[in-house]
């Protein structure tokens, strides 16, 4: 071997690419690039890209980072031939997008986007997106006791219950987890099937509460509805003991516009065929496919507390939903931390606050202090944490109360 071919240095590998009409406009792209992977990345346009992720060398890469902004909508599907071509390679694909719209981003997202980062890149975003697709399991990571073992039946009709929190903090999560816990657990001899949609999906913490794992298959169940058969949903579900099935929210966080109205149909739809009961927890935000939760609903669960911001959302919801000739009626208000029964003070407060909004308050939670949040952080029901706990008492009686009411309605119309 001569001395200067000892001295060559071996060529860096090529492990990643970046794809756009042309990279120089995105700039930060470039940099987050080199910070992250060195010089072990290449450039590629969108033409040329298609051709090398044909040949057998496009196998070796790990990922491709597609960045687009809102001109290259015109071209969205050669973008969608580059993503299956990449898919076909098992090369895995971050979209990095700039003022796309919401229904390009749900198409790309659909046909096999694994990560989306918004441009420009918030601080060390892409860094962990990049770990993310290089770090995924080619296994399904839950454990055999959370997953869901139940068959889909497509026979019932459930009952559809969200729950929505006038202000942060007001227990909406809360009520929803254990209200969902204490129907799967209402009747011994002939248990429902209860199902519970996380629909916060950005900053959802049902799978907190229940100690339960996020999955990329909820993102791929959500971003391609107009395929999902009972089959798919019930495989993205997971399982709390076999009793209480959950759609959790997704891993990453996603905008919430990215599902429209006719996703939340079809998903509440799929859950009310496969289940008795569908509880639904919702964000604290309006969107544009919320009209639709509220049209589904069989009884909608707005808690507040006694203070001014949840009385001016409160206000503020009533005013909306009055001004659409929406059914503002079928909201029913519960009062977190609500005043104990030998505090007349507060009960008059509380009389006050309904008056001056034009509300009912008909469901009064107790304050269960401390051990309600030390609960959730241990990741299981009140029931299993702390069964004797005011507030878990008054949930377990709203729930067979719902229960009561339902069966007496199923019996007066099969009868």
């Amino acid at each position: 071997m001569s001395t200067s071919a000892a001295l060559q240095p071996e060529p860096q590998p090529i492990i990643a690419c970046t794809i756009s009409r042309d990279v120089q406009i995105f700039d930060l792209l470039i940099e987050d690039m080199e910070s992250a992977l060195g010089e072990n990345w290449g450039d590629l346009s969108f033409n040329d890209a298609l051709a090398f992720l044909e040949q057998p060398e496009a196998s070796e890469l790990q990922f491709v980072a597609i960045a687009l902004d809102s001109e290259d909508e015109d071209d969205l599907s050669l973008i969608v031939d580059i993503i299956a071509a990449a898919k076909a390679k098992s090369v895995k694909v971050i979209l990095i997008a700039e003022d796309l719209t919401p229904a390009s981003l749900h198409q790309l997202l659909r046909e096999g986007g694994d990560e989306f980062v918004p441009y420009p890149l918030p601080e060390g975003e892409l860094r962990e997106a990049i770990q993310r697709v290089q770090n995924t399991p080619t296994h399904d990571p839950v454990a055999p006791e959370m997953r869901n073992t139940l068959s889909a039946t497509e026979d019932r009709s459930g009952v559809v219950i969200p729950v929505h929190g006038m202000a942060g903090g007001t227990g909406a999560t809360t009520l929803a987890v254990n209200l969902a816990w204490e129907l799967a657990n209402v009747d011994p001899e002939l248990a429902p099937r209860v199902c519970l949609l996380d629909l916060d999906l950005q900053f959802g913490t049902v799978a907190t509460y229940l100690d339960l794992p996020r999955r990329e298959a909820v993102l791929e169940l959500l971003t391609d509805t107009e395929a999902m058969d009972s089959e798919a949903f019930m495989q993205a579900l997971l399982s709390y003991e076999q009793k209480l099935h959950v759609l959790t929210s997704p891993t990453d966080m996603i905008p919430l516009d990215l599902l429209g109205p006719a996703d939340i149909e079809r998903l509440i739809e799929m859950a009310r065929i496969n289940f008795d009961y569908v509880v639904i927890d919702l964000p604290a935000t309006m969107v544009e496919w919320s009209e639709t939760v509220l049209s589904a609903a069989h009884v909608y669960f707005a808690t507040l507390e006694l203070d001014m911001r949840s009385a001016q959302n409160t206000l503020r919801l009533k005013r909306a939903l009055q001004s659409e000739e929406l059914p503002f009626e079928k909201l029913r208000f519960a009062l977190n931390r609500a005043p104990g029964f030998t505090d007349l003070n507060g009960k008059s407060r509380v009389k006050r606050l309904a008056e001056s909004l034009g509300i009912s308050i008909e469901l009064l939670l107790p304050d269960g202090g401390k051990p309600v949040s030390q609960n959730a952080d241990h990741g299981v029901p009140m029931a299993e944490g702390i069964p004797k706990n005011a507030l878990r008492k008054e949930i377990a009686k709203l729930a067979k109360s719902v229960h009561d009411v339902n069966v007496a309605e199923t019996a007066k119309a099969g009868g």
